[in-house]
């Protein structure tokens, strides 16, 4: 349970850097024009430049400290030789704190890197933002294009009840799923080697989850100096947790990306309902009404305390002068965390198969649909026919419902788009 409570102060805390961190990082990308949607992989999507804070190089360092992170709470409590007994280490704990440190530091340095385009991240004030800084241009004739029709010449079209899945609107989801199904496979190829490779028999085969019967996969001996712990003996404990446990890391934060594409077409789709859209929204709020990213962020952290239980080190004393370190793997935990990771991707993979349905057109955060979708913009919006028309008719947002669109009549806009209000300004719809 103290590893549990660790492992989810640590992730309040990278989740929190990585909320900041995301904001300067689609701030730079939207200044190289390459910001496509409004949600992006932060670790692996990377701005212009070697010594650019939100660059490859240290992008690619903030992700081995967030796997550092999750590897210090895995190793600040484990068990000793002997029987019921417990060690909380400072050492790790003191790497925790370096790094959580060094992630704050980098993500501080990104935000004064760049003028940040918004504080929000919802993504019709990123939208609005970047109209407003001229780096997007609205399409004409495309009110009724999807994210699916991005390569599509032809404007005018009639409303279609079938929209696409994030699969389809999204590569990187794609990518995503295979990769969560990959360390299913990994976690029961792992629970299979346990098992057979060192004929490892469960004294108790019966299930239980915090199964006690355990099978060595590594042993290392070190020569301690004056009978102590040395700097070789962690190093070599975070490299065996930290190259096991990076693959769960990347795994669980390339998952937020489906999360949040899901919950801004979510939101987009209000646009259709009674209450209508709200385009700013809380944080906070975001995140409780989003029930897959809120399942997510409980699920971090259990995922990873439940590698923790299965995948430990252990310290052997008994042979001084010099200390083994034994890899142990419990059977009947890493079974545990194979089933925990098959429902986890089974989630995840039929979210993001689940199409949208109705008229309006699917966007999924993309940018360049939502410009296209949103001809007037407001604090509250609806979505719907505006304007009949001779060939065409007009689909659009207001201030005020709208009625459905005709299903039987061609789409493609009046080519007159309103844009967001200049702060201090009145609104173009108020003009």
């Amino acid at each position: 349970m103290l590893t549990l409570a660790l492992n989810l102060i640590v992730t309040l805390c990278t989740e929190s850097i990585g909320f900041m961190h995301s904001i300067s990082l689609r701030s730079a990308l939207a200044s190289e024009s390459r910001l496509i949607f409004s949600t992006n992989l932060r670790l692996i999507t990377a701005a212009r430049g070697w010594c650019n804070p939100n660059g490859a190089v240290l992008n690619g360092l903030m992700a081995v400290l967030l796997t550092i992170s999750y590897s210090s709470a895995s190793l600040t409590i484990f068990p000793l030789h002997e029987a019921g007994a417990i060690m909380i280490s400072g050492f790790p704990l003191l790497v925790l704190g370096i790094g959580l440190f060094l992630q704050v530091a980098i993500t501080l340095a990104g935000m004064l890197s760049v003028k940040i385009l918004t504080w929000s991240s919802s993504p019709f004030d990123v939208t609005a933002a970047m109209l407003h800084h001229t780096q997007l241009t609205p399409a004409s004739f495309r009110c009724m294009r999807g994210v699916s029709d991005l390569g599509v010449a032809e404007g005018p079209t009639k409303p279609s009840e079938a929209q696409p899945s994030a699969w389809n609107a999204h590569t990187s989801i794609r990518k995503i799923v295979l990769s969560l199904w990959g360390l299913v496979v990994a976690c029961a190829g792992w629970a299979v080697f346990v098992k057979y490779k060192h004929n490892y028999i469960p004294k108790n085969p019966s299930w239980s989850f915090f199964d006690k019967g355990n099978s060595y996969a590594f042993t290392q001996n070190i020569m301690p100096v004056d009978q102590i712990m040395s700097a070789q003996l962690w190093i070599l404990s975070f490299v065996d947790i930290a190259v096991v446990q990076g693959p769960l890391t990347l795994g669980l934060h390339c998952s937020d990306l489906i999360a949040n594409v899901i919950q801004n077409e979510r939101q987009w789709r209000c646009a259709t309902t009674k209450k209508g859209l709200r385009t700013s929204t809380n944080p906070l709020k975001a995140l409780f009404t989003n029930p897959l990213g809120l399942g997510l962020f409980v699920v971090k952290p259990v995922l990873h305390w439940m590698f923790g239980l299965a995948f430990s080190l252990r310290f052997w004393m008994d042979t001084l002068p010099g200390i083994d370190v034994i890899n142990f793997c419990a059977d009947m935990r890493i079974l545990n965390l194979c089933i925990a990771l098959l429902i986890f991707a089974c989630v995840f993979t039929f979210a993001a198969l689940r199409p949208s349905h109705g008229p309006q057109p699917a966007a999924y955060g993309h940018l360049q649909t939502l410009a296209n979708l949103v001809d007037e913009w407001s604090d509250e919006m609806w979505w719907g026919h505006k304007e009949d028309g001779v060939p065409y008719c007009h689909a659009g947002t207001s201030n005020h419902p709208l009625p459905d669109v005709k299903m039987e009549c061609v789409y493609a806009g009046s080519g007159v788009m309103s844009h967001p209000a200049i702060p201090g300004e009145e609104s173009n719809l108020e003009k």
